[in-house]
C-alpha cells in the first residue's frame, strides 16, 4: 500500500514580498520537479512553513499543488498538528481535495507518551481511508516515536503504511525495520544518509535536497532500487557538501535561499524564520557552484 518509491520533494512554498502564498510560482516549481524525475510532490510540510500557514492557507495549498500535478505523480499533503483534533481536520481536508497520502508529524510541543502517540495517529488514520506515513523528527517536536511504538501502530492500523525517519538514528531505524519484519514503508527524513537508509530497506526519502537537484535525487535513489549501489553512492557522497549548508541555518532557511540564488524566486520566509545571513549565503553559494547548479 505504499504511496510512493523514490524521491518524493518536501516542497517548499514560495511567497511574495507581503509574504502571501505565491500560487503561480508554486505552479512552475512543481511543473519543474515533475519534469526532474521527481517521484512525488510532499505539500505543506516543515519545508512548506507549514507551522506558518493558517488553516485555510494549509487547505488551499493542499488543493493547489494536486491541481496543478495533475496525478502525473502522487501528492502526499502534511496534516499533523500538536492537537489531534486539527491533524484529523487536517487530513479530512486533504483527502477530500483528492490527496494520495498523508504524512503525520509528531504533536509538538506537548511531548505526548508512547500511549499519546498511539492515540493521535490512530485518530488520524480512522478518520480517513488515505495511507498515512508518520513523520519522527524529535530535534524539532521533542517527541520520538520508539520502534516498538511505530511497529504497533504499523501491526493495528491498517492504514498507517510508513514513517518518515528523520532522528538520524540509523540504528533506531534499523529496530523499526527489524519489529515489522521489513514491511513498513521506511522513508529517509535525512538528506545525508538516503543511501544507508535504502541499504537496511527504506525505499525512498522525502528531501530538502530535491528541492534544488531533483534529477539526482531521482537518479540515486532509483539506481539503489536497480542495485546500482556504486552509481547511489556516487551521487550520495557528491551531494554531501550541498546538504552541509542546505541545513547550516534552521530548514527551510537555506533552501528558500538556494531556490532564489537560481532566480526560483521563492521568495521570502514567514516570522520567526528570518533570511540567510549573508556569510552562509556566500557558502551556500560556493557551495551550489561546486555542485554544478548555475546561479541566476
Amino acid at each position: 500500500m505504499f504511496v510512493f518509491q523514490g524521491a518524493g520533494v518536501a516542497i517548499v512554498t514560495p511567497m511574495k514580498e507581503n509574504e502571501e502564498v505565491n500560487y503561480e510560482k508554486l505552479e512552475e516549481l512543481i511543473e519543474w520537479q515533475i519534469a526532474e524525475g521527481t517521484d512525488c510532490i510532499i505539500i505543506a510540510g516543515t519545508t512548506g512553513e507549514s507551522s506558518t500557514l493558517t488553516t485555510e492557507e494549509h487547505e488551499r495549498v493542499i488543493r493547489a499543488a494536486v491541481e496543478f500535478a495533475k496525478h502525473r505523480v502522487p501528492v502526499v499533503a502534511g496534516t499533523g498538528s500538536n492537537c489531534t483534533r486539527e491533524a484529523v481536520h487536517l487530513s479530512e481536508e486533504a483527502e477530500r481535495a483528492g490527496v494520495d497520502g498523508l504524512l503525520a508529524v509528531t504533536p509538538y510541543y506537548n511531548k505526548a507518551t508512547q500511549g499519546g502517540l498511539i492515540d493521535y495517529y490512530t485518530q488520524i488514520a480512522k478518520a480517513v481511508k488515505l495511507p498515512v506515513i508518520m513523520y519522527n523528527v524529535p530535534g524539532r517536536t521533542g517527541c520520538n516515536i520508539l520502534p516498538e511504538t511505530a511497529a504497533a501502530l504499523y501491526r493495528d492500523v491498517e492504514n498507517i503504511v510508513g514513517i518518515k525517519e528523520a532522528t538520524g538514528n540509523v540504528a533506531q531505524a534499523a529496530k523499526t525495520m527489524y519489529l515489522t519484519d521489513g514491511k513498513i514503508d521506511l522513508y529517509s527524513g535525512e538528506d545525508g544518509i538516503v543511501v544507508p537508509l535504502m541499504a537496511i530497506g527504506a525505499i525512498g526519502v522525502i528531501s530538502v535536497w530535491s528541492n534544488i537537484a531533483p534529477r539526482d535525487v531521482h537518479e540515486m535513489c532509483a539506481a539503489f532500487a536497480a542495485g546500482n549501489t556504486a552509481r547511489a553512492m556516487e551521487l550520495q557522497l557528491k551531494g554531501q557538501p550541498l546538504i552541509e549548508q542546505l541545513f547550516c541555518e534552521v530548514n527551510p532557511i537555506p533552501v528558500k535561499a538556494a531556490l532564489n540564488l537560481m532566480g526560483r524566486e521563492a521568495g521570502p520566509l514567514r516570522s520567526p524564520l528570518t533570511e540567510m545571513t549573508e556569510a552562509n549565503k556566500k557558502k551556500l553559494a560556493e557551495a551550489m557552484r561546486g555542485y554544478g547548479i548555475a546561479l541566476a
